[in-house]
C-alpha cells in the first residue's frame, strides 16, 4: 500500500503540471491514474473534480469533491470545489450549503469567502428575479418599446442606417462596424430581433430541411460568442450564408465569449436576410439560467438594455430544438433520450416557448452526451445523460434516419465520431474560451448526406476575456 501511495503521489505531479500547462484531460486521466494506485487521497478526488469543472463536466465534479470530503472531512476546497459545481449547474441552494460550510471551516480564508459572497448573492438574485421561469402569457418587450419607427437615431451615430427590408449591404456594413467593436444602434438592434423573432415563433420545434441536387449544407456547433473566429469562417473558410450557401447552426452562440451580442445580431440579422436558408437551433445556454452566470445577461445590459435581454430571452424561446435533413439527418445541440421509443413527432409536439426543463425531451435535446458503452448513464455534467451506442442505433432505426449530428461538447480536433459512424460531434469554437487548445470545426453535407469536415484555426480577437461580463461570478471557475 504504501509503494502505491508514493506511485501515486508521483502520477499526481504529472497531473497537476499538466493542469497547469491546461491539458485538462490528459490531467484529468493522470489524476484517475493516481486514484487507482490509492483510493484514499481526498486531495487527488479534489484535484480531480477541479478537472471536471474546467472540463465541464460539473455532475462528475460533484461525484469527486463528495468523496473528497467523505474521506476528509476537514478538506475545505473539497467543499467548495462541489460548490463551484452546484454554482455552475445554477443549483444556488446547494452551492450556498457548501460555501457556508467551507467559511465555518475556516473563516480567515479570503478565497472562500469570496466564494460564499458571490454564491450568496446569486441565491438573492435567483430567488428575486420574476424572470427565472418564461411566462408566455407575459406581455412581450417589444411593446414597452412603442413604435420602433419613432426610435431617434443621434446623429453622432457613424454606423450602417437600417432600411427596410434588410439587405446583405447592411449586412456587411454591420459586420465591418461591429468588427471594429463598434456598436449598432440599438433602433437597428430591436429592429432585427423584431423581425427574427416573428420568423422564428412561426417555425415548429422540428424543422425539416431539404439539400437540392448539386446543393450543399454548413453545419456549425458551438460557437460561444467567439465572433471573431466566426467571421474568420465567414471570410475564409466557407464564405457568409446565402441561398446558394445556406448554414445551420447548432446552438450555443452565447456565453462565455465576450462577443455574444455581435454574435447573435449577425445570426438573426441573417436569419432575416435568409429566412429559408439560415437555420437555428437552440442550445443549452440559450436559457436564462446560463446567461445569468455564464456573461450574456451582463454582455446585453453593459451593451444595449434590459429590455434588450428580455427580446433575446424571448427568441430563445422560440428557437426550433431540432432540424431534419432530407429525412435522414437529426441536427440537435445535445442528444438523445432517456425514454425508448421517441418518434421525430414527439418532437415536433414538444412545446418549446419556454425556458428549458430539468427533465424530459426537450432537457435532453439541449443537455445529452454520447458515451463509448452501450446503454444510459447519468450525465457527467449533472445534467441529461449520457447514451451509447445501442441507444443511437435503435433511435435512428426506428426514425428511418442514418445519423445523428450533435454539438455541446468541445473537440480537440473540432469534431468527433462516435457509435459506429452514425453519431457525429461538432465544435465551432476553437481555442475554447482562450484556454482549450483546439481546433473549430464545420460539417459540409451534400445530398450524399456523408459528412465532410472543415476544421480551422483560432484567429486574434481584440483584448476581451472570455467571461469578461460574468466578472462577479468568475472566481467560481478558477
Amino acid at each position: 500500500m504504501e509503494t502505491n501511495k508514493e506511485e501515486a503521489n508521483k502520477v499526481k505531479e504529472v497531473a497537476n503540471r499538466l493542469f497547469g500547462e491546461r491539458h485538462f484531460q490528459q490531467a484529468l486521466d493522470k489524476y484517475t491514474e493516481a486514484i487507482d494506485l490509492d483510493g484514499t487521497n481526498a486531495i487527488l478526488f479534489a484535484n480531480r473534480a477541479f478537472a471536471h469543472i474546467k472540463l465541464e463536466n460539473y455532475g462528475s465534479a460533484i461525484e469527486d469533491a463528495t468523496k473528497a470530503i467523505e474521506l476528509d472531512k476537514s478538506y475545505i476546497k473539497a467543499y467548495y470545489r462541489r460548490g463551484s459545481a452546484y454554482f455552475a449547474l445554477t443549483k444556488f441552494q446547494d452551492s450556498l450549503r457548501d460555501f457556508r460550510l467551507a467559511v465555518k471551516a475556516a473563516p480567515r480564508d479570503p478565497d472562500v469567502r469570496k466564494k460564499f459572497a458571490e454564491c450568496e448573492k446569486a441565491y438573492k438574485a435567483a430567488m428575486l428575479s420574476e424572470a427565472i421561469a418564461f411566462d408566455s402569457s407575459k406581455k412581450s418587450a417589444l411593446e414597452s418599446l412603442g413604435n420602433l419607427d419613432n426610435l431617434a437615431v443621434e446623429p453622432s451615430y457613424d454606423g450602417p442606417h437600417l432600411t427596410e427590408p434588410i439587405t446583405l449591404e447592411f449586412v456587411k456594413q454591420m459586420i465591418e462596424h461591429m468588427r471594429l467593436q463598434k456598436k449598432l444602434h440599438s433602433k437597428y438592434v430591436y429592429k432585427i430581433l423584431a423581425a427574427s423573432k416573428a420568423i422564428l415563433s412561426a417555425e415548429r420545434s422540428l424543422v425539416r430541411v431539404t439539400i437540392p441536387p448539386e446543393g450543399k449544407l454548413t453545419i456549425f456547433g458551438d460557437v460561444h460568442g467567439q465572433f471573431y473566429d466566426l467571421l474568420h469562417v465567414f471570410d475564409n473558410v466557407n464564405g457568409l450564408p446565402s441561398e446558394t450557401n445556406p448554414c445551420l447552426f447548432n446552438g450555443d452562440f452565447v456565453d462565455r465569449g465576450s462577443f455574444s451580442v455581435e454574435i447573435m445580431i449577425l445570426l438573426l440579422a441573417l436569419k432575416v436576410l435568409y429566412p429559408n436558408h439560415v437555420f437555428l437551433n437552440r442550445g443549452n445556454h440559450e436559457a436564462q439560467s446560463m446567461n445569468k452566470v455564464y456573461g450574456f445577461e451582463g454582455e446585453v445590459r453593459a451593451k444595449y438594455s434590459p429590455t434588450a435581454y428580455d427580446l433575446f430571452s424571448e427568441i430563445f424561446c422560440a428557437l426550433p430544438l431540432a432540424h431534419v435533413i432530407n429525412d435522414k439527418v437529426l441536427v440537435v445541440h445535445g442528444g438523445l433520450f432517456s425514454e425508448e421509443g421517441v418518434k421525430l413527432s414527439d418532437i415536433e409536439k414538444v412545446d418549446r416557448f419556454r425556458e428549458p426543463p430539468d427533465s424530459g425531451i426537450m432537457c435532453e435535446l439541449l443537455w445529452a452526451d454520447p458515451q463509448d458503452q452501450n446503454g444510459r448513464s447519468p450525465s457527467k455534467r449533472g445534467v441529461g445523460l449520457s447514451f451509447g451506442p445501442d441507444v443511437t442505433h435503435r433511435f435512428l432505426d426506428n426514425n428511418n434516419l442514418k445519423m445523428l449530428i450533435r454539438s455541446h461538447e468541445c473537440k480537440d480536433g473540432g469534431y468527433s465520431v462516435h457509435h459506429g459512424g452514425r453519431c457525429v460531434t461538432i465544435f465551432s469554437a476553437p481555442n475554447y474560451c482562450d484556454q482549450m487548445g483546439n481546433k473549430g470545426a464545420v460539417i459540409v453535407l451534400k445530398p450524399d448526406l456523408e459528412p465532410q469536415f472543415v476544421v480551422f484555426d483560432a484567429v486574434p480577437h481584440p483584448k476581451v476575456p472570455p467571461m469578461a461580463y460574468a466578472n462577479q461570478y468568475s472566481s467560481m471557475f478558477m
